[in-house]
């Protein structure tokens, strides 16, 4: 279910800081559209602050409903999913294999983390109709984090373009695991460090931008990113002197402003 609430702040960042810190979400979890753009007063006297719409994925709140069989199974949770990421991991299956595939998103787990187990039954049972010789290890961390990194070969087919087919694994993963849960958890999915280095590219990418944002006084809009990937360039300039960054668009292509000048 797609929720969302309205924030206001001083600038767009302030507004979009505020609306998480009510949800208790972080930036990679949401969607955020500026509605109005902060404006300066006369003196400090008669500005108007930013307006921000944070939208956010959310349980449903309902009571968990009985277990369910057969086909009621299947409705249920591909209700919960995102219908978009089981298409991309069910192409080429049977109607059997997408039945299996789904059911192992309430296959019972161990009572001292089933959680974890879930998430590596979930994830084995993915891998296998993948044809990718890897497993999942799974970790927490201290903030209840799952950690789950992908260790085998043949990982570049997990991987895909630009992390594209990792991020989809991520988020089923996430829908598996939360399903039918009253509290929520985090689940990232990585393969041969792949996001570290993701992440590294993107901090460099975005330090050269704003170095020419600085340089030449002028605004300049990147190339349409996932909300993941938007979290680790507003956080790698969040301090850059000189610049301040937004969000412009709609998904899938949303897209980040480096602006000159700091809000």
């Amino acid at each position: 279910m797609i929720k969302f609430i309205e924030s206001t702040g001083k600038n767009e960042e302030a507004a979009v800081a505020a609306a998480l810190k009510e949800l208790g979400l972080s930036r990679d979890e949401v969607s955020v559209e500026v509605l109005e753009l902060a404006k300066p007063g006369f003196l400090g006297i008669g500005g108007t602050p930013a307006k921000v719409k944070v939208s956010y994925e959310a349980p449903d709140e309902e009571p968990a409903p009985a277990p369910l069989a057969g086909e009621e199974r299947e409705e249920a949770v591909v209700e919960a999913a995102d219908a978009e990421a089981i298409s991309s991991m069910s192409e080429g299956m049977d109607d059997a294999e997408v039945q299996k595939l789904i059911e192992k998103t309430v296959t019972a787990a161990p009572a001292d983390d089933d959680r974890a187990a879930k998430i590596a039954d979930f994830l084995t049972g993915l891998l296998e109709r993948m044809e990718v010789s890897a497993v999942p290890q799974v970790s927490v961390d201290e903030e209840g984090n799952y950690l789950v990194e992908l260790v085998g070969e043949g990982l570049g087919a997990v991987i895909g373009r630009r992390g594209e087919t990792l991020d989809a694994i991520q988020q089923l993963t996430g829908y598996a695991v939360n399903h039918g849960q009253a509290k929520r958890v985090r689940v990232r999915v990585d393969a041969e460090g792949y996001r570290s280095k993701r992440e590294e590219s993107l901090e460099r990418m975005a330090r050269r931008v704003a170095d020419k944002v600085v340089r030449y006084r002028r605004n300049m809009t990147l190339e349409p990113m996932n909300a993941y990937e938007r979290h680790v360039v507003h956080t790698a300039l969040q301090d850059y002197p000189g610049v301040s960054t937004y969000s412009v668009g709609v998904e899938p292509n949303r897209r980040i402003v480096v602006a000159y000048g700091e809000e």
